[in-house]
């Protein structure tokens, strides 16, 4: 299958700082501020929103790759928007520099990559595993 995605592409995703995305919820830090893997969680879905409009209907992308740097600390009720654009092409694999404010602030920023798969050849293989 060909896909005719050229570096270039952009989407932001943002939401609202609420409890449940903060690293005291999620177990991954204990302080009330947005967790590191919601960061990633915003920066991946920016990163799928962006070329996801341009895949043919039963494919998708799956993250396979992250570094990001989590600059500073954004507390409950502020907004984070996250923007991605593709840089990178290499057959299915595709590669996106992120970026992330708050209201005040650059709050993250990296490299993520993710892959192009069939939707349904996907989610047969990990169902797979169950036997």
């Amino acid at each position: 299958m060909e896909f005719n995605l050229k570096p270039g592409l952009t989407a932001e995703l943002s939401i609202v700082v609420n409890p449940e995305h903060t690293a005291a919820h999620l177990g991954s830090g204990g302080v009330a501020v947005l967790a590191t893997p919601m960061l990633i969680a915003i920066m991946e879905g920016a990163s799928r929103n962006a070329v996801q409009p341009h895949l043919p209907e039963g494919w998708t992308t799956v993250g396979t790759l992250v570094n990001i740097r989590h600059l500073a600390a954004t507390p409950v009720g502020m907004r984070v928007t996250a923007r991605s654009t593709l840089t990178e092409v290499d057959g299915r694999r595709l590669v996106f520099a992120v970026e992330a404010y708050d209201e005040a602030e650059k709050v993250g920023e990296g490299q993520h990559e993710r892959f192009i798969v069939s939707s349904e050849r996907f989610l047969g293989k990990a169902n797979a595993k169950r036997g």
